[in-house]
C-alpha cells in the first residue's frame, strides 16, 4: 500500500486499507492489480482524473495534425497550369501539410512515362525551397506518385 504522499505503508488487508482511505476522505485505487500482492494507493481519484484530462487536453492543443493534400498533374501539362499547381503546392507546404503529387496516365500516355518523370522532377525543383522529397517519383499501375514534406523551420 502507498499513501497519498508516495510513502510505502507496507502490506495489509484490503479491508484495513479501505478503512484507512475512508478515514482520510480519499479513494483506494489499484495501481498494479496483477502484482502479488496487488499494489494500491490512497488518492483523490476525482482530482487525479481531472488533472489527467487537463494534461491530455494540453497535449492535444500543442499537437499539430498534418494533412495530406493532393496535386494532380497530367503528362502534357502547360507551363501556366504547372506554375499554378506548383504555387498551390508551395502554399500547402508552407502551412505545414504534406503534398502528394500524382500523374494519372490515360490511354497511350503510358508510353511517355519519361515525360511524366521529367514533370515530377521539375515540380520538386520548383518547390525545393519549402520542401523535401519524401518519396521519389515512382510508377504504380497507371499513375506516378511523389510525396513532398515541408522543410523543418529553424527554431529561434
Amino acid at each position: 500500500m502507498v499513501s497519498e504522499t508516495g510513502e510505502q505503508l507496507g502490506i495489509m488487508s484490503s479491508l484495513q486499507a479501505l478503512r484507512m482511505a475512508e478515514s482520510r476522505n480519499l479513494d483506494l485505487v489499484k495501481i498494479a492489480p496483477q502484482a502479488r500482492p496487488p499494489v494500491v494507493k490512497i488518492m483523490d481519484y476525482g482530482k487525479f482524473r481531472f488533472e489527467q484530462s487537463r494534461r491530455e487536453k494540453e497535449a492535444r492543443k500543442n499537437q499539430r495534425v498534418v494533412e495530406l493534400k493532393e496535386i494532380r498533374l497530367s503528362v502534357g501539362i502547360d507551363k501556366h497550369d504547372f506554375d499554378t499547381k506548383a504555387r498551390q503546392a508551395r502554399q500547402f507546404l508552407e502551412q505545414g501539410h504534406k503534398v502528394k503529387v500524382s500523374i494519372r496516365f490515360r490511354g497511350r500516355e503510358m508510353a511517355h512515362a519519361n515525360l511524366a518523370n521529367d514533370n515530377m522532377k521539375e515540380f520538386a525543383e520548383s518547390c525545393a525551397e519549402v520542401s523535401t522529397v519524401e518519396r521519389v517519383p515512382k510508377l504504380e499501375g497507371r499513375q506516378m506518385l511523389m510525396f513532398l514534406t515541408p522543410k523543418a523551420k529553424p527554431q529561434p
